[in-house]
Order: structure tokens, then C-alpha cells, then sequence
């Protein structure tokens, strides 16, 4: 099979995956208990004001009707309305999405130059203190709940050191012109020193708490494949022709490492789109994951069944860019 007819059975595959995903979504957050219209009314309102909001907003269809209409409006690219503000989803999610996709790029640039010069060294200097501190570092970061995690780091360097600020994404004084929404990068472009540094402290401890603890992952892989590779044939070769070390480990060993651990990394990016969650929650980080937790909060079933759609749409999208260049950077792979 071709790369391309590859992908075209991936993207087919991937729609029966998300209908299942939708019906599992759908039906589950109608089971749950509560009323979803007198959550955003705040629960004061008359019942008859209740009814007619409900009857306005469908809830009183049949759950079947319900399903359908709202499957056919995905068809035309319309994830919903949401019943909190009236506003389409979609317009919600995207507004917020380069607040997300800035924290993930910055956590996951963080985790590979931790996991891949970290877990190289600890590779080439196997059952050393380098290698061990390494692996006691990799079973930590791995075990530790991240909230709690972004709380200590939120203590130590916002509260007791007061380094850097403990929440949100840009100061309340700082402004300027948006061009992407990514606003490191919009910093940057506009030449806006001033803000560029602001939002880069506003993004540190957010960011590093991300990355470490996914640096974890890419740690242990990129150390147990190293050693694997730094024992192989052509690896002796090289020793044995008087190649300095660490060319060997870079330029040898480490890159034939590597090619297997992409497919993983590219996963974990796509991944710490819904593992920053917590992350927004506890550093008050205007993305999508602080969005689905209010959304949750006041049981708006079009923003909930939305946001996940469009999170397990960016995970098979990010699969099958990592599949392409699997292919690229490997003449082995065939499909």
C-alpha cells in the first residue's frame, strides 16, 4: 500500500472512531445528573421560565432528535451551539485555542530538550550519577499529579520567591496588536519588548510544569533506546575507528534512537492538548481546557460534546502528520 492510500484509509478509519466518540459523549453527559438549563439560570429561576428555556433550546425533543440534529450539524462543520452563551461553539473554541496551542508548543519544546540531551547523557554514562539521578528524576516527574505539581511551583516561585506571576496569560497594564493569537509570537513580530517579556513570564511556570512532567515519558525512552543503539555493530565500528564519543552519540547513536520515539512524540503533543487541562485549571490559563471545565460546570452538552470533538479531531490529525514523516525519515517504513 501506497503512503497515500495509507492515509486516505486513516482519515476514513477515523470517522466510524469519532461517531462512536460522539454517541459514547452524547449519551453519557445526558445520564449524568442535573438540569443543564437550571445550572445557567443559576437555579433561582421559576420553573415555567425553566420549561420555556428548555423547550427553546431543544432539551425537550427526543434524546434520538436531539442525536441526529446535532450529528447533521457536525456534517456542516457546526459543532453547536452553546446553550451558556448563545454563541457557536466553534467561535468559543477557536478563540481560545492559540492560548492552548502556546502552552502546549512551549511545554513540548521543554519535554524533548529534557527527555533527548538528558536521557542521551544518562545513556552514555549508563549507571552513573547522571544516569542514575536521571531515572530517579523520570520516576518522579512521572508519578506526581501535575496539579499538585503547578501548586508547588506556583508557592515556591510566585508566592515565596515572587519571581514570576502565579496566573494568566498577560498582565492586566500590558497591551498590543494581536496577529495569531499566539501572543509570544505576536510579541515578537510587533516588535513589543515590553509585552514579549511579560507573556514569556506569564507562560514560564505554566509551561515548565507541563514539559517536565511529560519530559518524563521522553526521558526513559530516549535513554533505553540509546542504549540499545550505542551497543549495536556499527556503533563498535565507529569506536573502534577512534570517532570521538560524542559525535557518536549524536550524530550515530542517538539519531537511529530517535526514529522510533517520534511516533511517541508526536502523540504526547497531540495529548498535552488534553493533559493541559489541569494545567489551565491551576495556572487560571484562558485555553480550552479551562474552558471545558466551566463548560462542565454548567453542563452546556453542545461546548462539552464540541470540545472533545475538536480535541479527537486534532489527535488523528497530529497521527497522521507523524505517520508521514515516519515515512520520510525512515526508508523501512512501508504500508
Amino acid at each position: 500500500m501506497s503512503l497515500r492510500n495509507y492515509i486516505i484509509v486513516r482519515i476514513l478509519l477515523a470517522i466510524p472512531m469519532l461517531f462512536v466518540l460522539l454517541v459514547v459523549i452524547f449519551f453519557v453527559i445526558r445520564i449524568i445528573p442535573g438540569d443543564p438549563v437550571a445550572a445557567m439560570l443559576g437555579g433561582r429561576a421559576s420553573q415555567e421560565v425553566i420549561e420555556a428555556r428548555r423547550a427553546e433550546l431543544g432539551l425537550n425533543d427526543p434524546i434520538l432528535v436531539q442525536f441526529f440534529k446535532y450529528v447533521g450539524g457536525l456534517f456542516k462543520g457546526d459543532l453547536g451551539t452553546s446553550t451558556m452563551t448563545g454563541r457557536p461553539v466553534l467561535d468559543e473554541i477557536l478563540e481560545r485555542f492559540p492560548a492552548t496551542l502556546e502552552l502546549t508548543i512551549f511545554a513540548f519544546i521543554v519535554a524533548v530538550v529534557i527527555g533527548v540531551f538528558w536521557g542521551s547523557k544518562a545513556a552514555q554514562k549508563r549507571d552513573k550519577p547522571v544516569d542514575i539521578i536521571a531515572r530517579g528524576f523520570s520516576m518522579l516527574m512521572y508519578a506526581v499529579p501535575v496539579f499538585w505539581f503547578g501548586l508547588m511551583m506556583q508557592f515556591i516561585f510566585g508566592m515565596q520567591l515572587k519571581w514570576l506571576p502565579i496566573a494568566g496569560r498577560i498582565g492586566a497594564t500590558v497591551q498590543f496588536e494581536e496577529i495569531t493569537g499566539l501572543f509570544l509570537l505576536d510579541s515578537l513580530l510587533r516588535g513589543n519588548w515590553t509585552a514579549f517579556w511579560d507573556v514569556l513570564q506569564h507562560l514560564l511556570l505554566p509551561g515548565i510544569t507541563l514539559g517536565l512532567v511529560i519530559s518524563s515519558i521522553f526521558l526513559r525512552m530516549v535513554r533505553n533506546n540509546t542504549i540499545l543503539t550505542l551497543t549495536s555493530d556499527y556503533v563498535k565500528s565507529a569506536k573502534a575507528r577512534g570517532i570521538p564519543e560524542n559525535r557518536i552519540l549524536y550524530r550515530h547513536a542517538l539519531r537511529n534512537a530517535l526514529v522510533p520515539i517520534l511516533t511517541v512524540m508526536g502523540l504526547q503533543l497531540a495529548l498535552l492538548m488534553a493533559g493541559a487541562v489541569l494545567t489551565e485549571t491551576t495556572f487560571s490559563w484562558p485555553g480550552i481546557g479551562s474552558y471545558l471545565i466551566m463548560k462542565i460546570r454548567y453542563r452546556d452538552f453542545p461546548a462539552i460534546q464540541g470540545t472533545i470533538v475538536f480535541f479527537a479531531i486534532f489527535v488523528i490529525i497530529i497521527n497522521i502528520i507523524v505517520e508521514i514523516i515516519n515515512a520520510l525519515i525512515d526508508p523501512r517504513v512501508r504500508y
